[in-house]
């Protein structure tokens, strides 16, 4: 039926045909009438009115028959004609007219398509199934049949449909790329790649799938020959080669894995370590990348080099980045069939001499530049791979996995500025830093760990270069540093986790010491000081003390106990230990620390605030003195704690201290109200040391002479040959304190020290007198008693006045004006010799008659003798009473018979005041006007001073 229809007829059965899908019938109406329907005109009425929608399967068998011409007629397929039949020729006509056929060909039709028209079609149809419909997946069953016969279409289906399909059905569909075919062809390189890789690593569990991202999608998307095309200067080809070869979109993809290398270092390792490279394509066996032997060293070479720069990227310092960059080196190195690297924990365990394998031309301050700009050039020396650049990267990167090990996280290119700028300050800084962290986090009791830690630090000076030979240059992290300085650095550390059995077979019992004797005690010394000052107990016994000890006494023979350095830690620490026995707070709420007392600028000073907090603590006044003696020997007291006023202070230290601190006892006792345990000080102490002036002996002299009784004060525990009286016993002992004051002190102070001698003296008399006078009425009444009872006394004795003793009495009344202290003191010092001769006399006599009556009587007789010219009341006269009563020491009485006629007088304690009065003032005020002291015994010259 269809042989009789027109040819414009049987164009609009085709299309009708091809609007309602029937493919059978338009392939039977084809072979039948194939010189109306040729294959043009069909292709063009199936790319204007096929649905998109239809399925490849179903017409592409007709497509290759069409383009073989094997169309065979079905003799057996009813053709239905009905939808043209009735139509007039002439309106059949326009119909055709008015199709609007789509041409095969277009202004967007590449050029590479050439003129065959099924290329044409195929290219045409897969754009309108893909903009229309979005079925990307019917394109393969569309295209795969004309892959051989089309190039154009094999490149089409391989680099720009199957990565598509793959990224947006089968790898991550939950995120496709909303871009059509045609449009994703026009995209530029960057774009493509990023959009392509854009969710490849997103999620932790895609790592695995990494490589097949690469692989699918990648792979194919490069075998698109326009992509080889354009050169990208950043990376020329080596030796001068020409343009060819050179793929702008696989540098992209380098660009991409850097990229990803400084942001998600786990994507970048992943990629490296499952992905190798252009080569490594997944191509679903459609084709496989073609490339020259030029061309493949090239995308080789360069992979290699991003590898490496993206190990130098990496912005985490951890042992699973840094493993991770070491094993992008040695997947560089398979590619590039360098020398192998052993495996990582080997590596790290063994750490190879590296040194020598590097370049010259890589150590150097201008090449650190390259570790942050244009790792991807070619004149990049650190990320070209050759053995030099994997070297240097391999040292960098165990440095770096030792660094963070030791808990001094440090990256891979942090490594690499510490090796290249070689800033001396900085790798110290860096060194002390990471044996700092191992010295305070360090096992104690693990010997191994700290030889291991002593061999890596080494190592990271020289990166083994020393191993090959001792005059090698170092290279590594810590190139700058001095052996020696790290040698002193791991010694303070061994010595601090109490590693001292190690420590001395290191440095003192090895045959090749590292350290010299002198670094090794000034070492030793320092880390003893360092335990000491982080004690927080005083008890050497406890602590950093004790640890300080111990560090001491670790290196027996380079530091004997006879050593200056030894002598001086075991001072400070007996001095130390000293101060645990008391209660000591220098600040409010702050413990005593031991590091108070070596950085204080006056450790002396300390003594007084134990005296201030430990009630009585001053009678330990010898303790107080050793402990003050070991701060010197220590050589914490420094010259200027020391008085200024004398000349000779700073050729004393050691009595300077001493007398510094029992002035610093002496005044806690009288603040304490003990003034016995004061005077005693005083007297016992500080004469002692008259010979080395200071600033503190005459002013706490001074101070204990100005102390007053309270009812508070500490009474005396015996009296010995001291007078009863409490008030002149104290008076008695500020007088000889105040002595003592004169004689220690400088001259410039002697006048305030008079003035408190003299009112000190006047009270005295005042007190001695008003002594004498309850003496003289409690004689009197007892005389009086005895006369009125005379008569009744046994054998008619009865009592006689004793005119002289009286006479002697009524002088010492009548003389009521003070003689001053200076003719006082000229007056004992002019008499002194002639008493002191005529007494000796009167002694002698009075042994030869008398015989055992002895010195009593003598110093009556002498103390009576005194008694004629007691009337007098002249002041400036040499033969006042006041002069004999006070000078006198001889105990003689003044009421005894002024006649001598040998009664035995019994000795007053008054003339013992006197005795002690002329005493002091004679030994402590005499020199003032020049005279010569008493010779012989101080009573016999005062008791002639009666007779002037």
């Amino acid at each position: 039926m269809t042989l009789s229809l027109s040819p414009a007829k049987l164009v609009l059965l085709a299309v009708h045909f091809a609007v309602q899908a029937d493919i059978d019938s338009l392939a039977v109406l084809a072979a039948r009438h194939d010189t109306v329907l040729r294959k043009e005109l069909l292709l063009r009425i199936l790319l204007t009115y096929l649905p998109e929608t239809l399925q490849s399967n179903k017409y592409v068998g007709f497509l290759e028959s069409l383009e073989k011409g094997t169309l065979a007629e079905n003799a057996s397929h009813d053709v239905d004609a009905s939808s043209v039949e009735t139509l007039a020729e002439g309106d059949a006509t326009k119909r055709v007219r008015r199709l609007r056929l789509l041409p095969l060909a277009s202004k967007d039709t590449p050029k590479e398509v050439g003129d065959d028209p099924i290329t044409s079609f195929l290219v045409r149809r897969s754009y309108k199934v893909d903009e229309e419909a979005g079925l990307l997946a019917e394109l393969p069953t569309l295209l795969l049949p004309f892959m051989d016969q089309s190039p154009y279409v094999r490149t089409l289906l391989i680099s720009t449909i199957l990565p598509l399909l793959r990224r947006n059905c089968e790898y991550h569909p939950e995120d496709p790329i909303q871009y059509t075919l045609s449009a994703f062809q026009d995209l530029p390189d960057r774009v493509a790649v990023n959009l392509l890789l854009s969710q490849t690593g997103a999620r932790e569990e895609d790592l695995p799938v990494v490589g097949r991202d690469l692989r699918g999608l990648i792979g194919p998307w490069l075998v698109d020959e326009k992509k080889w095309k354009t050169r990208r200067r950043s990376i020329a080809p080596p030796n001068g080669e020409g343009d060819d070869g050179i793929c702008a979109g696989y540098d992209e993809v380098l660009r991409w894995l850097t990229t990803q290398a400084s942001k998600n270092w786990k994507v970048a390792i992943s990629a490296i370590q499952q992905w190798g490279g252009p080569g490594d394509a997944d191509l679903a066996g459609w084709g496989k990348l073609e490339l020259t032997e030029q061309q493949q060293d090239h995308v080789q070479r360069a992979y290699a080099q991003a590898a490496l720069a993206s190990a130098y990227v990496l912005p985490e310092a951890s042992s699973e980045a840094i493993e991770g960059a070491y094993n992008i080196v040695a997947q560089v190195v398979n590619l590039r069939d360098l020398e192998p690297l052993p495996p990582f924990s080997s590596a790290v365990t063994l750490l190879p001499p590296l040194a020598e394998q590097i370049s010259e031309d890589i150590i150097s301050t201008k090449t650190a530049t390259f570790m942050r700009n244009d790792l991807l050039a070619s004149s990049n020396i650190l990320t070209v791979p050759d053995n030099s650049a994997v070297a240097f990267l391999e040292a960098l990167i165990l440095s770096a996995h030792l660094l963070t090990q030791a808990g001094h996280p440090c990256t891979i290119r942090r490594a690499g500025e510490l090796a290249l700028l070689q800033d001396e300050r900085d790798q110290k800084e860096q060194a002390t830093k990471l044996i700092n962290h191992l010295s305070h986090n360090g096992p104690k009791t693990d010997d191994k760990f700290w030889m291991r830690a002593r061999n890596e630090i080494l190592w990271l000076r020289d990166w083994g270069a020393e191993e090959v030979s001792l005059d090698a240059t170092p290279k590594g992290v810590f190139s700058k540093l001095k052996k020696e300085f790290l040698e002193v650095e791991v010694l303070k550390a061994l010595l601090s986790n109490t590693r001292y059995s190690l420590a001395r077979s290191l440095y003192e019992d090895a045959p090749d010491r590292p350290l010299d004797e002198k670094a090794l005690q000034d070492t030793v010394y320092a880390t003893a000081m360092m335990a000491y000052d982080n004690a927080s107990n005083p008890n050497r016994t406890r602590g950093g003390l004790k640890k300080c000890d111990e560090i001491m006494k670790a290196f027996p023979e380079t530091l004997p106990k006879s050593h200056p350095l030894a002598q001086k830690v075991e001072a400070l620490l007996q001095a130390t230990h000293a101060l645990s026995e008391y209660r000591l707070v220098l600040k409010q709420g702050e413990p005593f620390t031991p590091i108070v007392l070596r950085v204080h600028s006056d450790p002396v000073s300390i003594i007084g605030k134990i005296l201030e907090q430990n009630p009585k603590s001053y009678t330990r006044l010898q303790d107080f003195v050793d402990l003050g003696n070991r701060l010197v020997q220590a050589g914490l007291v420094k010259p200027s704690t020391f008085s200024h006023h004398s000349p000779s202070s700073l050729s004393h230290p050691p009595e300077q201290v001493s007398q510094r601190i029992t002035a610093m006892c002496i005044d806690a006792a009288l603040t304490e109200e003990d003034f016995e345990t004061a005077y005693s000080y005083v007297v016992t102490r500080l004469e002692s040391a008259a010979g080395v002036q200071d600033d503190y002996s005459w002013r706490v002299a001074l101070q204990a002479g100005k102390h007053r009784r309270t009812a508070k004060t500490v009474k005396p525990t015996h009296y010995g040959t001291s007078s009863a009286n409490p008030e002149i016993r104290h008076l008695e002992q500020r007088i000889e304190c105040l002595s003592v004051a004169l004689r220690v002190a400088p001259g410039g102070t002697l006048q305030e020290i008079l003035n408190v001698y003299r009112r000190a003296e006047e009270e005295l008399e005042v007190l001695v007198r008003r002594e004498e006078e309850r003496e003289e009425e409690w004689d009197w009444r007892g005389d009086s008693i005895g006369a009125g009872a005379g008569n009744n006394m046994p054998g008619g004795f009865i009592h006689h006045g004793g005119g002289g003793g009286g006479g002697g009495g009524g002088g010492v009344r009548e003389e009521e004006a003070p003689m001053s202290l200076f003719d006082l003191a000229r007056a004992t010092g002019l008499t002194a010799p002639r008493n002191l001769s005529a007494l000796s006399g009167l002694q002698r006599a009075a042994g030869g008659a008398l015989g055992g009556l002895g010195r009593g009587v003598v110093g009556g007789l002498s103390g009576g003798t005194g008694t004629g010219n007691g009337g007098s009341s002249e002041r400036g006269s040499l033969d006042s009473a006041r002069s004999n009563e006070v000078v006198s020491p001889t105990g003689g009485s003044h009421d005894g018979d002024a006649g001598g006629n040998g009664q035995q007088q019994r000795a007053r304690k008054r003339d013992q005041l006197k005795n002690a009065a002329m005493g002091t003032l004679v030994s402590g005020v005499g020199w003032l006007v020049g005279a010569p002291g008493p010779a012989g015994g101080g009573g016999g010259g005062g008791g002639g001073n009666g007779r002037e």
